[in-house]
């Protein structure tokens, strides 16, 4: 128990970070730090380059500028994507996804007997367990997103990255994404969370980064009221 109290995921630090698609400035001299171990939401309008920033932390995006940890990543970092990057017509079980995005080994051998039971607790903590053998596309919207959600919480990670993932699913499924990542910053899991949800991020979040393609305001959660209004 003292060991969970002393360890801290790590700190982000986006430095100048500048991003063009098609001619297109996304991203124009982004710099800010998500501290060691905070719960950080990132929040601005739709377009405003949020989802983009999130994939250049992910190696996904070309950029310039840097993006670097500072401490110690044990474990690899959860991620959950926005519902419309997953094509639901992919004939794949939840069982077959968990194992596809949480492994290391090539994923037609399946999930090894200590991964398959991880997977399980995962699934039953955010409220889908059962589900397994059930193909992910007949689920509802929540329902995936919950298995999104187990998916990046298997292993426990020390950073995790949450792209909307309340949206469109009902009140029980916010509570219990919610707890769980009260639960998991308790541990001291680095947490960056993109939000809509102004009410709901002045209820969970430590800091905000308000983006428009630039930084419009980094701080506190009930001081970004007028940033909003400034990036519309």
């Amino acid at each position: 128990m003292k060991e969970e109290q002393v360890m801290r995921g790590p700190a982000i630090v986006f430095d100048n970070i500048c991003l063009q698609l098609g001619g297109t400035q996304v991203l124009d001299d982004v710099s800010f730090r998500v501290e060691a171990g905070a719960l950080h939401c990132l929040v601005g309008p739709n377009g405003g380059g949020k989802t983009s920033l999130v994939r250049t932390l992910l190696g996904q995006m070309p950029h310039t500028g840097t993006v670097r940890f500072e401490g110690e990543v044990t474990t690899p970092m959860g991620y959950v994507p926005q519902l419309p990057d997953l094509d639901r017509n992919v004939p794949i079980t939840v069982n077959d996804l968990m194992a596809l995005l949480g492994q290391r080994r090539p994923a037609f051998l399946g999930s090894n007997r200590s991964a398959k039971a991880t997977h399980a607790e995962a699934l039953a903590r955010t409220g889908v367990a059962g589900m397994g053998a059930k193909p992910f596309g007949s689920l509802s919207g929540g329902q995936r997103q919950r298995v999104l959600l187990a998916q990046a919480i298997s292993p426990a990670p020390w950073l995790l990255i949450l792209d909307e993932p309340t949206a469109g699913i009902d009140e029980p499924g916010v509570h219990l994404v919610e707890a769980l990542v009260a639960e998991l910053h308790g541990r001291g899991v680095t947490i960056l969370w993109i939000n809509h949800d102004l009410e709901q991020v002045r209820r969970i979040a430590q800091s905000v980064t308000v983006i428009n393609r630039r930084v419009l305001f980094h701080g506190a959660p009930d001081q970004i009221a007028y940033s909003l209004e400034g990036s519309q």
